[in-house]
């Protein structure tokens, strides 16, 4: 084998790993990969575009030794222990101004922590989040980087070529410092989280409530996804509705159990928000109901307990229908205007400079969380840029909300009232009346912390910090 002959390594051929080199092989770059399962190896090669120069090797050092200076070694491994050992066995085999990339989903606290490791070693490192599954692997991802931006240069022509494009444009952008990467791959996977809850809402509403079939539910959805909540969620929620289960020839969704798990890259996002803090209900209750979804022995016996009777709704169904588009619509803006806001208030309480603008051009096209509605965020941060804090401070924004207002509220008011839970729609909704609510009732609660605790108060008329004796007027 000629030596130094390869763009780029990858460490771990799952498919994720696989398919992003054979995507960079189709776009002229020559690449190697590292699994110690030989078959994974040849299933690369054999799976490479006739023409292009792709290698599988079984020894870490065959990977290294056949890379162009500066190395640049990606890794897709599962979080935790398992990056921390790879790179203890790349440490001996590299050189000062390698670069070391993990494209996987860690936490960023460890991303920081690595990156304050290798920096004294002169090695270059790079928390990178990869959104879009194996296809968009394979066809174009959303890309994340961030961490060292002289590393970034380096890599940048590469992950241009294979992110996905939207108007000519990459999906990918420098995320800003240190752990920056992983930390807006964290708070992407936070409002899926959310988005996935309320799209389930929508459709248990529709489905028990409004008594739609499964062919009628794939009508409406083809509909929206034609139209403003064209998404990729949207998307395949559509064609979900129409696949058939191969053992019973019924629709699979209606024998798929109701439990979700996690990864836990939701209750991150929810974890950090506390800790910095900002506020992401919508977001925090998604989170809790994929919790809820996994009591089902628990579930049964308060649904024999209280016998609750959800009866098909009455009234024009398709005033129904659009009541609930409307109703996810706006909620959707309020998951992405949490996120935002978290990455808004991390940029500088973490000191990472993220740069709004770039990391929505990177949801446009390849991520899970693509959409429509991000183009007019994106139009909305090139005009205020990170000066803008919250998305629904934006006034394109205020109208599309003002808009949908009247039939949010119906849809919520119709959930409930035929006990259908739709936490995720009633804590969007109740987020955007704290938020746009010049005077809370936040007062009180100061108020009795100062009565049973001397917590203090601030006041309205008068600067300064105060303290009453509670009860000494009765």
């Amino acid at each position: 084998m000629e030596s130094q002959q390869y763009d780029f390594g990858m460490i771990g051929l799952g498919v994720m790993g696989r398919n992003l080199l054979l995507n960079m092989a189709d776009h002229g770059f020559a690449v190697i990969g590292f699994d110690l399962d030989a078959q994974k190896g040849v299933s690369l090669e054999s799976s490479a575009t006739k023409g292009t120069s792709v290698k599988g090797v079984t020894a870490l050092i065959d990977l290294v030794n056949n890379l162009k200076a500066p190395k640049k070694i990606m890794m897709l491994v599962p979080a935790g222990k398992p990056v921390d050992d790879v790179i203890e066995s790349l440490l001996p085999l590299i050189s000062k101004g390698d670069i070391i990339i993990d494209g996987g989903n860690s936490h960023y606290t460890d991303t920081l922590r690595r990156v304050n490791y290798l920096h004294p070693k002169g090695i270059h490192f790079m928390g990178m989040g990869v959104s879009g599954g194996e296809q968009g692997a394979r066809n174009g991802p959303s890309i994340m980087p961030g961490g060292d931006a002289e590393a970034y240069q380096h890599v940048k022509p590469l992950l241009e070529a294979i992110a996905a494009k939207v108007n000519n444009e990459p999906c990918t952008a420098y995320m800003g410092k240190d752990a920056a990467g992983h930390y807006v791959k964290m708070v992407h996977n936070g409002i899926e989280y959310a988005i996935m809850q309320l799209i389930s809402e929508v459709y248990d509403i529709l489905k028990r409530g409004a008594g739609l079939s499964n062919s009628e539910l794939h009508e409406v959805f083809k509909q929206w996804n034609d139209g403003e909540l064209q998404s990729f969620l949207v998307e395949i929620t559509r064609d979900i509705f129409l696949q058939k289960d191969d053992l019973t020839g019924n629709d699979l969704l209606d024998v798929i159990l109701d439990k979700a798990g996690s990864k836990g890259t939701g209750k991150w996002t929810s974890q950090d928000a506390m800790d910095l803090p900002v506020a992401i209900p919508t977001i925090d209750m998604s989170v809790s109901l994929r919790t809820v979804s996994a009591y089902k022995d628990e579930r049964v016996l308060a649904a024999s307990l209280y016998k609750p009777v959800v009866k098909i709704m009455k009234g024009n169904k398709e005033a129904i229908i659009k009541q609930l588009h409307d109703a996810l619509y706006f909620a959707t803006i309020i998951c992405y205007a949490q996120g935002l806001a978290m990455l808004h208030k991390a940029s500088y309480e973490l000191k990472m400079d993220i740069p709004l603008k770039d990391v929505v051009k990177a949801w446009r096209g390849g991520c899970i969380i693509r959409s429509s509605l991000l183009e007019v965020f994106y139009n909305a941060y090139n005009k205020k840029g990170n000066k803008l804090p919250n998305i629904l401070l934006d006034k394109s924004i205020a109208g599309i909300i003002k808009k949908k207002d009247r039939n949010m509220r119906a849809a919520v008011k119709i959930a409930s009232q035929n006990k259908l839970s739709c936490a995720c729609l009633m804590s969007a909704l109740s987020y955007f009346d704290a938020y746009t609510t010049e005077r809370m009732p936040t007062n009180l609660i100061q108020a009795q912390r100062d009565y049973f605790g001397a917590h203090t108060y601030q006041r309205t008329d008068k600067e300064g910090t105060f303290h009453t004796v509670w009860g000494s007027n009765e």
